[in-house]
């Protein structure tokens, strides 16, 4: 009997990995031959470089950067394929969870530290960058990163523009000449799991500019800041970014990775399932069992879990789904191959004490999982 184990991370409480690890046990409690396979995946968001580490056995690489309002803090990137290919975060350094809720203010904050990661992470000699972007505190369409990585963002005074998205209805002119030419051996995938465009009613200031801390006023400056940014952009560089599908990913990031590093915005899920060599797991699998900390309608729509499903499915392999709380819409991924979803806690549990035990609920419901799945066999 062979179980895939490739749960998404269990958001706020427990890593992909630690979760495939603790169904892993709950399996062999259940069936103590059971060959288990630890697959941990993601979708570009949260836990997308511990995912691929683990699942590649890779290295992870720390690096102090400055974070979204100019503090210092310290980030990380993964190394795989033994240092061809790196996994980057954009939240690890430009991330909602580094600025407190008192300080959000998208229109300072900057994807600087952002840049700084990508420029170490090409300075180890990598030929290949996978970026996950969800998360982000920013609104500056990578304006901070391009700053970092030796673009000049100029004002109609020839003046470098201060960080932050609000700064770039001021831009003028974008000088490229001080790039290490290195970047143009480096190909850049970025997962995202958005369709939004730049700018307008869809874009990314109007759309994920409140979760940020924008009032009304700042989204309209943001937006039209973000429309001068993509004016310039294609007048100097040559590329057209304010209508691309996902161009508003974290914060108009999206566009910002095409622009200065003509990177290819890929779906999130697929991107990061495919380099964590699930498909090459699921030879021979009975069953997989995966999972997250909120299983809703989002899940079924772009998420790890949505894609192990869908998969396992075209495998003919029956997939249970271990869900940390159900929300709206659950029943949803139950049209991608999910056969059932099983809530971690078998009775009333506050968040808190679901987090302080997550480990342990996790390995109790795969246990349960075994048994329901032996009684439909």
């Amino acid at each position: 009997m062979k179980v895939v184990a490739a749960p998404n991370p269990f958001k706020g409480s427990l890593g992909a990995p630690a979760a495939a690890r603790a169904i892993a046990r709950g399996v062999r409690r259940a069936w103590p031959e059971a060959e288990v396979a630890e697959v941990p995946v993601a979708d570009g968001g949260e836990g997308t470089v511990e995912a691929l580490v683990a699942a590649g056995h890779g290295e992870i690489v720390r690096v102090g950067v400055e974070g979204p309002l100019g503090d210092a803090v310290d980030a990380e990137f993964g190394l795989l394929e033994g240092g061809r290919t790196a996994v980057v975060e954009l939240a690890s350094s430009s991330g909602l969870p580094l600025v407190p809720s008192g300080r959000l203010d998208p229109r300072l904050a900057s994807t600087y530290g952002f840049g700084q990661v990508l420029e170490a992470a090409r300075s180890r000699g990598v030929s290949k960058i996978i970026a996950g972007v969800g998360g982000s505190a920013t609104n500056d369409a990578g304006a901070g990163m391009a700053q970092a990585l030796g673009y000049r963002l100029l004002d109609a005074e020839g003046k470098e523009l201060p960080r932050g998205g609000a700064a770039l209805a001021a831009l003028d002119h974008i000088d490229a000449s001080g790039v290490d030419a290195g970047w143009r051996e480096v190909s850049v995938d970025v997962a995202v799991d958005v369709t939004n465009p730049l700018t307008g009613p869809e874009g990314a200031s109007a759309v994920y500019g409140p979760q940020k801390g924008a009032t009304p006023e700042a989204i309209a400056e943001l937006d039209a800041a973000l429309t001068r940014f993509a004016q310039v952009v294609e007048r100097d560089l040559g590329r057209a970014v304010a209508d691309i599908p996902g161009a508003g990913a974290a914060g108009g990031a999206g566009a910002g990775l095409v622009a200065f590093l003509d990177a290819r915005l890929v779906r999130g899920a697929p991107l990061v399932v495919d380099a964590t060599g699930f498909d090459e797991a699921l030879g021979g699998a009975a069953v997989v069992m995966s999972g997250e900390g909120r299983v809703d309608a989002q899940t079924a729509y772009g998420k790890g879990p949505a894609e192990v499903a869908a998969r396992s499915r075209r495998a003919g392999v029956p997939v249970v789904l271990l869900a940390g709380a159900l929300g709206e819409g659950w029943e949803a991924v139950l049209e991608c191959g999910v056969v059932a979803v099983l809530p971690l806690a078998e009775g009333p549990s506050s968040a808190d004490e679901m987090r302080r035990d997550a480990e342990g609920l996790v390995e109790r419901a795969a246990e349960r999982a075994c048994h329901l799945m032996a009684t439909l066999r």
